[in-house]
């Protein structure tokens, strides 16, 4: 008999299970890790019976949290690449990236609860980030308008940096700037080729 994995979740329970999630993040952003998984699950409009059938554990609730908001932003740059040049769509790209760094500082108690617990939710973070970057740069370099000797790795070091300035609510015009002089750094340049 073949091996099969999971069975699809119904079009409910992905709903259920994506609305716990979109909710979990907020929660443990907004109040910490030891939000109640009753007031998530009241929140997400969901039974707390429904909460631990998706996530047996708190762990497992915020490991599952932070890694869909790590997959919305690493999919997040071939979706740009479909809708826009890809200059445009790298730009577009880091604006998400502060996003998703901000959501993991907010989230930072909670998630050492779970490496506490043994968990490892940054498993693959790094891997998967360089993936999307390398996809950004690529598109950019083939059309001519991204430099093409641009490691992946430099170019999250240099967002992780203006992240650290865009937590901070008050600074968020400077990061935007930070990230329009990142990425006019980026740009190819034909007299800068020579």
């Amino acid at each position: 008999m073949p091996a099969t994995g999971p069975r699809p979740l119904r079009a409910d329970a992905r709903r259920n299970r994506d609305r716990l999630l979109e909710v979990a993040v907020r929660a443990f952003s907004q109040d910490g890790p030891d939000v109640t998984l009753d007031a998530i699950a009241k929140a997400a409009g969901v039974g707390i019976g429904t909460l631990y059938r998706h996530f047996p554990t708190r762990e497992a609730l915020i490991e599952a949290a932070y890694r869909n908001e790590l997959t919305k932003l690493c999919d997040a740059a071939a979706e740009l690449l479909r809708a826009m040049p890809p200059d445009e769509a790298t730009r577009t790209w880091m604006d998400h990236f502060v996003d998703y760094m901000t959501t993991k500082r907010g989230m930072a108690d909670a998630l050492r609860a779970v490496i506490a617990s043994g968990g490892n939710p940054y498993e693959q973070s790094l891997d998967r980030l360089n993936a999307a970057v390398s996809m950004l740069l690529d598109a950019g370099a083939a059309a001519g308008t991204v430099r093409a000797d641009i490691e992946p790795g430099d170019v999250i070091a240099s967002l992780g940096g203006v992240s650290l300035t865009a937590g901070e609510p008050a600074k968020r015009d400077q990061a935007r700037r930070m990230l329009d002089l990142l990425m006019d750094g980026l740009r190819y340049r034909a007299a800068a080729a020579r």
